[in-house]
């Protein structure tokens, strides 16, 4: 099992970032693809049609998300945290994620940093 940790830039207000994870109608505008998401903690959530799952932990409006993500049957569930900080010219996201495994890990990191966060930074960046 292996951990991955990042920060990235995004040209947008905490606000908008959280609402990106969090309203579906917002995150199948960035994503163009279906997903399942709230703020309600215990719930299961989707994204990029189903590609990704799992089930909702904890949030804190405009500053945190915890999820467990979906692996199969391993043993120690994979836990995704995002804490949303202003910055000067918008937000740093603070993306932690515990216990991928060995054989998901590059496909997660390609993931958060190419799909995620590069599609949500040209989706900001238009005008």
């Amino acid at each position: 099992m292996k951990d991955y940790s990042k920060y990235f830039k995004l040209k947008a207000s905490p606000e908008l970032v959280f609402q990106a994870f969090t309203n579906p109608f917002t995150m199948e505008l960035w994503t163009d693809e279906p997903a399942v998401v709230s703020t309600n903690a215990n719930e299961e959530f989707s994204w990029f049609d189903g590609a990704i799952t799992g089930v909702n932990i904890r949030f804190e409006e405009n500053f945190l998300i915890e999820q467990q993500w979906f692996f199969g049957e391993q043993e120690h569930p994979s836990v995704v945290t995002m804490k949303f900080h202003a910055d000067k010219k918008g937000t740093s996201v603070e993306v932690r994620q515990t216990n991928i495994p060995n054989e998901a890990f590059q496909d997660i990191v390609e993931g958060w940093e190419e799909v995620v966060f590069g599609t949500l930074r040209d989706y900001y960046s238009e005008d």
